[in-house]
């Protein structure tokens, strides 16, 4: 296999999915060094620093840049070609030994850098997917998708409630529910409460100090639920890395604020910051009227579920988030959170079309 000093990957990976990793992975291996180049239109609803950074995740041998190009593509035009090379020289200054390509216009790019073309895969036969089957249509392409595409892509949705309004249940029988459905749907993940098993580490040890301790010993500092607040989202994150287009969670970091009024009164900065880095599309609220209080030795406060619940709905509303406040047995609220998930699901995922190209057959 002939080894080439520099080579170059073009595209708009818009998103990366598995063709374009395995045009990368093959020039990596016949390549010195090679340079990964994305380019992205402004119109575009991917950011470019996104592409950038699923592509260096994906390939950390290869050097991996970005540049804005509002240039339409025209394959025929001169002058359109010459624009766009001005694009890719200010990206890629350096001299070039090859191009890798799955497209037609490879040979024509390859000229232009003085560089060798080499073409890949380009009937697609090994990986059947290109970015314009993905964005019509994510989830029959979620194979082809890597991990950082799925979480950007996975639709999360949240439930969330007051103590003792079945958000554990709720969330993991709506799991339970889409993995059922198969194919796609049997990887769907469900993301447990992390504050549940916070608290029963410091009932632990207060046990441990105190073998009579019970909950209403137990006490919260306010930075206690910044570390909260990371953690769901963090396990949050890795779920939707491995699991289907549709994640369950048992609360969020934004529900951590309430959690924080309760507990210590007032809101938590911090964590505010964390829950508005993170994108949810769907908060279910659990109503406290249709479930009785238990208490499971890690709940004392029946009296504040009214509070709690107004709480959660005032936030959800002020900030602007989707919601839908779900009541009645188990029954009735798993069918209606099912049609709730099944609407969104049904809207689609929204991609802005990329800039027109001129790719025809033959020059006029």
């Amino acid at each position: 296999m002939r080894r080439f000093g520099h080579g170059l990957v073009l595209g708009k990976f818009y998103p990366p999915h598995a063709g374009h990793h395995h045009l990368v992975r093959t020039a990596q291996d016949q390549c010195e060094r090679l340079t990964v180049l994305v380019c992205a239109a402004s119109v575009e609803s991917v950011p470019l620093a996104d592409r950038v950074a699923w592509m260096r995740e994906a390939h950390p041998g290869a050097e991996v840049v970005g540049a804005v190009d509002d240039i339409p593509v025209d394959l025929y035009d001169p002058a359109v070609w010459e624009a766009h090379m001005a694009v890719f020289r200010g990206a890629v200054p350096g001299r070039v030994d090859a191009v890798f390509t799955s497209e037609e216009y490879g040979g024509e790019l390859a000229r232009r850098f003085g560089a060798e073309e080499v073409l890949v895969d380009r009937e697609r036969t090994l990986f059947p997917v290109s970015g314009t089957a993905v964005r019509a249509d994510p989830v029959a392409a979620w194979e082809f998708l890597g991990p950082a595409v799925r979480a950007a892509l996975t639709r999360r949705i949240v439930v969330l409630g007051a103590e003792s309004t079945g958000t554990t249940t709720l969330s993991r029988a709506l799991a339970g529910h889409y993995r059922s459905r198969g194919g796609v749907w049997a990887k769907t993940g469900w993301v447990a409460e992390y504050g549940r098993r916070y608290s029963e580490e410091k009932l632990a040890a207060a046990r441990a100090a105190d073998p009579a301790a019970s909950w209403p010993d137990v006490s919260f500092t306010s930075e206690e639920f910044p570390v909260i607040a990371r953690r769901q989202d963090a396990d949050e994150e890795r779920a939707a890395r491995l699991g289907s287009p549709v994640l369950f969670c048992d609360t969020d970091s934004f529900a951590t604020g309430i959690w924080h009024e309760r507990y210590v009164d007032g809101r938590n900065a911090e964590v505010e910051r964390i829950a508005a880095r993170r994108r949810r599309d769907l908060y279910l609220l659990t109503d406290h009227a249709d479930v009785p209080f238990e208490d499971d030795g890690l709940r004392d406060g029946p009296h504040l579920r009214p509070w709690m619940t107004g709480r959660f709905r005032e936030e959800l509303e002020r900030t602007g988030r989707r919601f839908l406040v779900v009541g009645g047995d188990r029954e009735a609220r798993l069918a209606r959170a099912v049609a709730a998930v099944d609407e969104l699901l049904g809207e689609g995922w929204h991609f802005a079309d990329p800039l027109p190209e001129n790719v025809r057959a033959e020059a006029p």
